[in-house]
Order: C-alpha cells, then structure tokens, then sequence
C-alpha cells in the first residue's frame, strides 16, 4: 500500500510540473499576442513574421507535452513513440509551414485587388 501511495504522489508532482509548464507557455504567448513587438511582428521571415513561427513552435511545444504526459505516450515503447509525435510533429510543422507561405503569396497578389472596406 505503500508504493501505490508513493506512486500517486509521484504522478501528481510530473501532473502539476507539466501543468506549470503548460502555463508558462500558454501565459508567454497571451503576453506576446497582447504586446505585439513590432521588430516579432512586421519583418518578414519565410513568409510571415517572426512572431507567428513563435507561436507555432510553442503551439507544437504544448502539443507535444499534452501528448507525451496525458496521453500516455511516455510509458509506450520507443518506436510507437517516435512514430506518433514525430510524425505528428513534423506534419504539423509541414502543414504550418505551406498554409503560412501559401497564405502570404495570396495576400501578396490578392491584396491590392480586394477592397476589404464597405
């Protein structure tokens, strides 16, 4: 009875640790989405401001977290590991990545031709 006691204590220190983390996280990104830096949001990299990749790689950060810890991934075997998060990893990345260049070649073009006001 002892260890299942220790185990559980154990289990709500990682769920409390990846909670803060989470947090943080989260909390970074609604200081950053408010503030707005303007050198994060109006220079160009890759097709789109440095300040959106932040978000998406701390998106991909928390949703690696969640799936790692909640998701019980980190008990599995390491192939079944590495094959649902770094598949799932990359592919976010990958879809990220051509919505963003795809996103700014069409405002690129399309922008000045649409008359965004009534």
């Amino acid at each position: 009875m002892g260890a299942h006691a220790q185990e559980h204590t154990s289990h709500t220190k990682l769920i409390w640790k990846v909670f803060i983390i989470l947090s943080v996280i989260t909390i970074v990104e609604v200081i950053l989405g408010i503030i707005k830096p303007d050198s994060l949001h109006l220079t160009k990299i890759l097709g789109t401001s440095p300040l959106n990749i932040i978000f998406l790689v701390l998106t991909v950060v928390k949703a690696y977290y969640i799936t790692w810890f909640f998701m019980h991934m980190a008990d599995e075997k390491k192939n079944l590991r590495r094959s649902v998060v770094w598949t799932a990893v990359f592919l976010i990345i990958y879809l990220a990545t051509l919505l963003l260049i795809e996103g700014s070649y069409i405002n690129d073009v399309l922008g000045p031709l649409t008359k965004w006001s009534y």
